[in-house]
């Protein structure tokens, strides 16, 4: 069973583009749902967390307060190193423990928006970049989060441009609404599919 990541920068669409995946039966492991998940549930994080950014960092009845962590981490890159040191590993391990479970499926997906950068593309054995124009998605996370220009740059910054992006990529989806989503993702389906089975 292929393990296949999945990236783009910010607004590119690729939630979108992996909900029409899991149209086609495939499992997809959400890296940043599941971050949220073990930062919540794993008491080894949550003492680490509390250890770089504070008490402050968990609310009484437990849930993360994520306002608190985001000013400090994104003001602040050594926390944000920390903080990656922290979670990414535990990601890692929590990617390859769902990958094994999953059953009669001929590869899994694994969605994650800092995938090349914390190298966990290396381990996987191929990568799909979902690739649209930089003023398109700006556009999109304006529109989906009611936040200004100005700060969704900040956040592009944060990320691998989306040039070095398309280096490591396998495949490449184009989302700047030019090429039809659904043939697109179907080809790169039935690729996988094929190639899953010369592996068996």
């Amino acid at each position: 069973m292929l393990q296949v990541g999945i990236t783009g920068g910010i607004g590119s669409g690729k939630t979108t583009v992996c909900k029409i995946f899991e149209k086609f039966g495939i499992p997809i492991y959400y890296a940043d749902e599941r971050a949220k998940n073990l930062m919540i549930s794993s008491r080894e994080i949550i003492d680490k967390v509390k250890l770089v950014f504070g008490k402050e960092s968990y609310f009484k009845n437990g849930k993360l307060n994520r306002k608190h962590i985001s000013k400090q981490a994104f003001s602040d890159p050594s926390k944000l190193k920390l903080l990656n040191a922290v979670v990414h590993p535990a990601v890692a391990n929590d990617t390859f423990v769902w990958h094994n479970a999953q059953t009669n499926v001929p590869y899994t997906l694994k969605e994650a928006a800092l995938i090349i950068e914390t190298g966990g593309h290396k381990i996987l054995d191929k990568l799909i970049v979902v690739s649209a124009p930089q003023d398109v998605r700006i556009q999109r996370v304006m529109d989906r989060d009611g936040v200004s220009k100005k700060a969704v740059l900040a956040r592009i910054e944060k990320q691998l441009p989306e040039d070095e992006k398309l280096k490591h990529a396998d495949f490449v989806i184009n989302n700047d609404g030019t090429e039809t989503l659904l043939l697109q993702i179907w080809k790169i389906h039935i690729k996988l599919k094929s190639l899953s089975k010369t592996i068996q």
